[in-house]
């Protein structure tokens, strides 16, 4: 499997941006305008947060916020974690497993060029990391049965039955 970069897989991505003021209300508008799960934040061109569909609903909703009144400063995730469109896609893929995310921005620096969702990774890629996960929770456990080349070798031939 040829290894892809983050680069690859923006393709046809449409970047859409919101400024910290906008509220709560105008993000979610637009974010359903352009299908989007998740909307970055950006102050000019540089990255300061992401509001997405589960901080909405965690952060506004649950507390009973005026979606209206509610600006994205005060409730977007800030500084979240980003990856460069110069590295391997397997990268952008590894930090969503880990940290339970479903989208990951893009950027250079701190300029935003991007965002990644869970459903722009092959099923090869997602296995990969999946084997990785099982790896590492064998090894933790003390009970390490296969090698990781093993691993993947038999998932590879369970996806093609």
């Amino acid at each position: 499997m040829k290894r892809r970069l983050v680069s690859d897989l923006m393709r046809g991505h449409e970047l859409v941006t919101l400024g910290p003021q906008a509220t709560v209300r105008q993000a979610t508008r637009i974010m359903a305008e352009h299908k989007i799960g998740a909307g970055r934040v950006t102050d000019g061109h540089d990255l300061v947060g992401i509001i997405t569909e589960r901080d909405v609903m965690n952060r506004v909703d649950a507390k009973g916020l005026d979606p209206d009144r509610t600006v994205l400063r005060d409730v977007m995730t800030r500084g979240p974690k980003t990856v460069s469109p110069d590295d391997p896609a397997i990268k952008g893929l590894r930090i969503l497993k880990d940290e339970g995310f479903r989208h990951i921005p893009v950027a250079r620096g701190k300029r935003i060029v991007g965002v990644l969702s869970a459903r722009d990774f092959t099923s090869d890629e997602l296995a990969e990391v999946e084997d990785e996960v099982d790896f590492q929770r064998a090894f933790v456990e003390g009970g390490v049965e296969h090698t990781v080349a093993e691993e993947s070798a038999r998932r590879r031939r369970a996806r093609q039955l």
